[in-house]
């Protein structure tokens, strides 16, 4: 089975939670970014993930903006399941950016990057990655992949909103959003491509945003 959830950043007591315990070699939970483990090279870093190792599911991210994406950028691409990808381990797999995937014979395009609300700090302290953000390569590289696909995927996973979402979490929640063009790039991509359901976790809520998007955090998905 394919599960979906929202931000983990870095956090090794997620993957203690009893919803996981259940998942088996055949099973696949994918992180809808910033999974934080790779982050600062530290030797508490790398015996989290050597942890992770252990899992029997396979783990797949996106990025979020919550990368290092030095050290990200530092693995080769590797083909997996249809799309370019870093394997970190024999079960860890990082999703790039505007690629389509085939897990269980459903698709899924996905989109990595964002724009952090605290990149003036994080600049400041040195950790702030202008990567953060998809390049124009990366969006044609979407768009051209999705066109192959004749428009239609079964899903649609991304770490940030499209714009139209950003407005409904704003009139139903009161709280502020900041948009960028990466909101109206999904916005558009939304009214081009047919897709059973699109999840996102850049807003660290858990809420349907209708009956065909959902933004995920805390949740864990079977879909």
């Amino acid at each position: 089975m394919i599960y979906i959830t929202g931000d983990v950043h870095g956090d090794l007591d997620f993957f203690r939670d009893p919803r996981l315990k259940k998942l088996t070699e055949d099973d696949t939970l994918i992180i809808c970014g910033d999974f934080g483990f790779l982050w600062d090279g530290s030797a508490k870093e790398k015996k989290a993930l050597k942890q992770l190792e252990k899992k029997k599911y396979t783990i797949c991210f996106l990025d979020g903006v919550h990368e290092n994406f030095d050290m990200l950028g530092a693995y080769p691409p590797y083909r997996y399941k249809g799309g370019n990808a870093h394997k970190i381990a024999s079960n860890i797999f990082h999703l790039m950016r505007g690629e389509i995937f085939t897990f269980e014979r459903k698709t899924f395009f996905v989109m990595g990057g964002g724009e952090s609300d605290d990149a003036e700090m994080r600049r400041e302290s040195g950790t702030y990655f202008k990567e953060e953000m998809p390049s124009s390569e990366e969006l044609i590289n979407g768009a051209r992949n999705l066109k192959e696909a004749g428009f239609e995927v079964n899903y649609v996973l991304t770490y940030e909103a499209p714009a139209i979402a950003k407005d409904f979490i704003r009139m139903h929640t009161n709280q502020e959003m900041h948009f960028s063009p990466l909101n109206t790039y999904l916005g558009e991509l939304m009214k081009s491509v047919k897709y059973n359901h699109w999840y996102f976790g850049s807003l660290h809520m858990d809420m349907p945003i209708s009956k065909k998007m959902t933004v995920v955090f805390n949740d864990i998905i079977k879909i």
